[in-house]
């Protein structure tokens, strides 16, 4: 180890930086997340105080602590300037100045800047800051999509500087006239006055009055000369009805919302044609959702659907799954959505009124057909994976990328694939710098992966936002039954226009000024051509197990950026998919469906980067990997590979890089925190002895840790996470740690020990006793106490709740486990459970009363008859009873007889301003507190006359 001690390992003030970093979510313009889409991304600020804080010595009294915290405070805004952004800069330097052991007179711009690597640079977010910062950035990426997504936010715009976003406006206005000569007839614009004449014709024939002007009464008077411009084109797909008398087009739309907001409500109204065997669809408008007379959310499930014309029900399995694959999955246009010039607001158009405007497929197909053989391009005929709950489209017949789009979506992007490659062409004839015009063609190729995105026959209307929700917003390929289609000629979402704009405002962003460029490798980070032992600091983000399939999901990109900028860099798109065999992720499909398999090579291949880092480290070099992996039992197979890579984890920092406005505590319990663990390199290889030199320290990191995490705001499962990640210096400071019985023990079991501490300290501070008041504490209220704590009344998945129950020494799904029975502590339902409160257990007769031969039921484990009852179900009966039945309160403590003290230790905990999500303003805080702690205060406040005089009646 070294005493080079960083401000990483001594302090940094994380309650500001998440704020910070979770706000970053939401800001659109110059971010880079808007250049194109990568998954499970950092926020930039978050990565800059990594960046920062790895670099930077320790301070070395509490007023340096203080002000260099204000300075990195001020550092980690998004909207820090120039100023900021420097003094930064020259503080690393001049850190780096003393560990160089240079003359304090060196001019700065004469030390050499650190040298800092990402490893797993994916979207570039960790060396867009390093790059900011100063530093000699190194980048390793294995994916060809992450690489060109790298090229075009580390290399491109600081080596031509914000010169280089007008030279991408010029030439992406030169793209879209050219395709809108080309393919503008696709998307024709609908006359006003036809328009009025055709609705007056659709009125007058079925009597029903369409107000296709309700959109925006005021203004339509005054719109006699204006078009209405389409925007999109929602569809659904529909399939023959399987009954042989009927037969009839059965439309599979999920739901028929076109807006809804307050005051605006518009739908489809589905309307079965018993001649045409057709649904017709109606445009319906209200102001209230009452008013609409029908519900728009009733329609198909799941794929399951019902025939409009004979009422059959049609499975998705295996009729709907059956049909796609035999390709008999047709479309049906059901609406167009429209705007008008100088006006507000969108139009709506019925599709079976307004289908004309829909240009005939069989043009279309040889339109496409002919643009193929023209530019010797084929359409993405590679193949999609079938993939579970991940890519479920090609179950449906949906087998090739080509398939993930209709053929005017085809048509329109093989157009802009035409234009992007011979606008490179037009470039060199120009006499471009042959680097600025594949640069420059290389944002035009990402402007047409975001046209692939948004019009994609996955992608949704979004009816809150009168928008286009593009494929990917989640990490999966899911089948949609009815998706829209943008008009990429259009200004709207989704369009040409709007990712010109985008990347423009990336490209003119603070961060795009002319300087160094970072060093980009596509390559594995199992083997790095970088030079031993030369770099200061990797910091870097990896997979996390099994959390997102990178290579698979950049599939959908890696076969439209082939053809489009493929032959400018054939070394990276020469395959027909995106290079998966040396992809550190565990999935099991990759070793015949053998998951222990999988996880091992996923180990075996973490192991193998993290020797990479320790071999390309200087001696003294830091090592910070971000970790956001929401439970401990993930966390065992990267502590493993880590240690036996020679690091020992110094210090866990958790910072929140969830988006403001995420309830958490409410509807799940996934981790708001991403885990920064910072590691050194072992100097000396030695043996821990666990009894005698691992626990005692363990014991008192996990102390200090609680009570410094807890002072600065950090609770719940944020805080137990980031425990367990600072108690980890313990373990990893050993090549190995043997029992008192010379076996070695093993990440997981470490994990284990580590987490019982953590919540045994938890406790303590929590029930505001020392570790024989909570021993005194019984275990199912203890795992009551810290389930609370850690998720509220979050519902949790059941391996994440069962890690927590083995750290407590409880059951959760046994035989008289904390599931069982009526009066069971936890609800379980498939693979997720919930804590169960007072008002769902309290009305239990047998609840907190000592088992007798006739009580034959219990919650938890079969007692021994005269065993006392747990304290929470003596605290929820009694809850209860205070609420419903106080008459009954003396005779249920007079049968229970708690210990008062234990009760209410066990009810303040509960009522524990620790246990409330959010805390914070008093009003705030009021306003989150459960019902149960609510009930509890109430209780509290009348502790004396409710229990401690009822409880000694009986003694007296």
């Amino acid at each position: 180890m070294t005493n080079d001690r960083r401000l990483i390992e001594d302090f940094i003030p994380i309650r500001e930086i998440s704020v910070e970093a979770a706000r970053e979510k939401s800001i659109r313009k110059g971010h880079i997340s808007t250049l194109h889409l990568w998954w499970a991304r950092r926020p930039l600020v978050a990565a800059r105080a990594a960046v920062f804080a790895s670099l930077v010595a320790a301070p070395p009294s509490s007023q340096k602590r203080t002000a260099l915290s204000k300075i990195m405070i001020d550092l980690c805004k998004w909207e820090a300037g120039k100023d900021t952004i420097n003094k930064a800069k020259n503080q690393i330097l001049e850190a780096q100045r003393e560990r160089l052991n240079l003359p304090s007179n060196t001019p700065l711009n004469q030390v050499p800047p650190p040298k800092v690597l990402d490893m797993f640079s994916g979207g570039g977010a960790i060396p867009l800051e390093a790059l900011r910062l100063g530093c000699e950035t190194y980048a390793i990426e294995l994916n060809p999509v992450a690489h060109i997504i790298e090229l075009c936010t580390l290399v491109y715009p600081q080596k031509y500087g914000k010169e280089l976003a007008s030279e991408v406006e010029k030439w992406g206005n030169w793209v879209i006239e050219k395709v809108r000569e080309e393919i503008g007839d696709l998307y024709p614009a609908i006359e006003n006055d036809k328009w009025r004449l055709e609705d007056k014709e659709k009125a007058e024939e079925s009597d029903v009055q369409l107000n296709l002007f309700s959109q925006n009464p005021s203004t339509n008077k005054n719109s006699k000369s204006k078009n209405l411009t389409p925007v999109a084109y929602l569809w659904t797909r529909t399939v023959k009805c399987p009954n042989p008398a009927c037969g009839a087009a059965v439309p599979l739309v999920r739901q028929t919302w076109l807006c809804k907001k307050s005051k605006k409500y518009v739908a489809l109204k589905l309307i079965p044609n018993h001649e045409t065997k057709q649904v017709e669809f109606e445009v319906v408008e209200a102001a209230t959702e009452k008013a609409l007379g029908f519900d728009p959310a009733a329609g198909s499930s799941r794929g399951n659907s019902t025939c409009r014309h004979c009422g059959t029900t049609i499975p998705s399995k295996p009729y709907i799954q059956d049909q796609g694959k035999a390709g008999k999955i047709g479309n049906q246009l059901m609406a167009i959505v429209c705007t008008t010039s100088g006006e507000q607001g969108k139009t709506y158009l019925s599709g079976t009124a307004y289908n004309k405007y829909n240009p005939d497929e069989e043009i279309v197909i040889n339109r496409l057909d002919k643009l193929v053989k023209q530019i010797g391009i084929n359409t993405p005929d590679e193949p999609v994976k079938v993939w579970s709950g991940v890519f479920n489209a090609p179950l449906y017949g949906l087998d090739k990328f080509e398939k993930l789009f209709t053929s005017r979506q085809l048509l329109s992007l093989m157009t802009f694939v035409k234009w992007v490659r011979l606008a490179h062409q037009e470039m060199l004839q120009e006499e471009y710098n042959e680097e600025l015009a594949k640069a420059i063609s290389t944002y035009l190729a990402i402007m047409c992966d975001k046209q692939a995105m948004f019009n994609c026959s996955l992608a949704r209307w979004f009816n809150h936002r009168e928008g286009i929700c593009p494929v990917f917003s989640n990490q999966a390929l899911p089948m949609v039954w009815d998706f829209i289609e943008g008009n990429p000629l259009s200004s709207s979402s989704g369009s040409w226009e709007s990712a010109q704009q985008y990347i423009g405002e990336v490209l003119l962003a603070d961060y795009n000024e002319k300087n160094h460029t970072a060093q980009l490798q596509r390559s594995s980070a199992t083997s790095m051509p970088i030079e031993s032992e030369s770099l200061d600091a990797v910091i870097t983000d990896p997979p996390y197990f099994d959390s997102v399939p990178y290579a698979d999901l950049s599939d959908f990109f890696y076969v439209w950026l082939k053809r489009s900028i493929g032959h400018l860099y054939p070394e990276h798109f020469s395959s027909q998919l995106t290079p998966k065999k040396n992809e550190a992720i565990m999935e099991p499909s990759r070793h015949g469906g053998d998951k222990k398999k999988a996880a091992q090579a996923y180990q075996e291949m973490m192991h193998k980067a993290f020797c990479e880092a320790s071999r390309v480290l200087k001696p003294n070099g830091m090592m910070v990997v971000v970790y956001a992996h929401k439970t401990t039992s993930g966390w065992s197979t990267l502590i493993d590979s880590l240690r036996r890579a020679g690091f020992t984890i110094t210090e866990a920092w958790p910072l929140d890089t969830e988006s403001a406005g995420r309830l958490r505590a409410i509807d799940s319990a996934a981790l708001a925190s991403s885990i920064f663990l910072v590691s050194r390199k072992r100097t000396e290889a030695k043996i821990g002895d666990y009894a005698m030199d691992v626990r005692p320290e363990l014991a008192e990191i996990v102390r200090d840790r609680v009570k410094t995490l807890m002072a600065e705001g950090v609770t719940g499962a944020d805080l137990v996470i980031a425990c367990i990640g600072a108690g980890l210096r313990a373990y990893t400071q050993y090549d190995r740690v043997e029992l008192p019985n010379g076996d070695e023990l093993d990440a997981n079991s470490f994990l284990d020990e580590v987490q019982k501490e953590v919540l045994e300290a938890v406790l303590t501070d929590v029930l505001l006793c020392d570790k024989k008041g909570v021993s005194a504490v019984d275990k199912p209220t203890q795992y009551y106490i810290l389930g609370r704590y850690e998720y509220g009344e979050a519902i949790v998945e059941f391996d994440e709740a069962n890690t927590l129950a083995r750290g407590v020494g409880v059951e959760l799904d046994s035989a008289g486990g904390l599931t069982d029975g009526k009066i069971a502590l936890l609800k379980k339902t498939k693979n997720q459970v919930q804590l169960r409160d007072y008002s769902e257990r309290g009305a239990s007769d047998d609840l907190g009363i000592q088992k007798t031969e006739k009580q034959q039921t219990f919650n938890v484990k079969s007692q021994v008859i005269g065993t006392a009852p747990t304290l929470i179900d003596i605290l929820h009966r009694l809850l209860w009873l205070a609420e419903n039945k106080p008459q009954e309160i003396q005779n249920f403590l007079n049968l229970a007889q708690p210990d008062a003290t234990q009760l209410r230790l066990v009810a303040q905990a509960l009522a524990g301003r620790a246990l409330t999500p959010e805390a914070g303003a008093t009003e705030v805080a009021n306003s989150n507190r459960t019902k149960e702690q609510q009930q509890i205060d109430t209780l509290l406040a009348s502790w004396k006359r409710v229990v401690e005089d009822n409880l000694f009646t009986k003694s007296k």
